[in-house]
């Protein structure tokens, strides 16, 4: 495959589970073709299972996550662990840019980006033009996140929606380590 065959804009959006799954999927299968990955995480921390497993696949597969400490979920923070956590995102997106400048990857996911957009963290202009540069670049790019918004959608080359029809959660069962985390 040539470069030119690269550079499509992935969006797995929704209210259900498995954004972060079927992105993960989809870099362990860009992985056994001989692709660099990157995978840059906004909102988790480093205590989620997946980058246990991830290490492993260092140095082709790499991560970089966001928040530079433990915290809860975004909407439970105070003001100045909001405030702490934007600076950590805006930092963080820096990186994502020399990510693609530098071209060090061929397969690029930035997971729950579409909440660091609707918590007004990033611009969805600023969004895009990393699409655009992606897709010069002929990087790969998934984008993951609940409530993606319509200009995304329209500029990305495939979207896929993960739909709840039912979760654990409504009848009282608790995140459990390894399976949601």
């Amino acid at each position: 495959m040539t470069a030119r065959e690269f550079g499509l804009i992935h969006v797995y959006t929704g209210p259900g589970k498995g954004k972060t799954t079927a992105a993960i999927g989809q870099a362990v299968r860009s992985l056994g073709a001989g692709m660099r990955v990157i995978m840059v995480n906004f909102l988790k921390n480093p205590n989620s299972s997946e980058f246990n497993a991830l290490n492993r696949l260092s140095p082709e597969f790499k991560y970089i996550i966001g928040n530079q400490e433990p915290r809860g979920f975004y909407w439970q923070l105070s003001e100045d662990q909001k405030k702490a956590a934007g600076q950590d995102y805006r930092l963080t997106w820096g990186r994502v840019k020399e990510i693609v400048d530098r071209h060090q990857c061929e397969l690029l996911i930035l997971d729950e980006i579409m909440a660091v957009i609707e918590y007004g963290i990033l611009t969805v202009d600023s969004v895009i033009e990393i699409m655009k540069q992606s897709r010069k670049a002929h990087i790969e790019l998934i984008l993951t996140g609940r409530n993606a918004p319509t200009e995304i959608m329209l500029e990305a080359d495939l979207v896929t929606e993960m739909i709840e029809i039912k979760h654990p959660f409504k009848k009282g069962i608790r995140a459990r380590r390894g399976i949601e985390y």
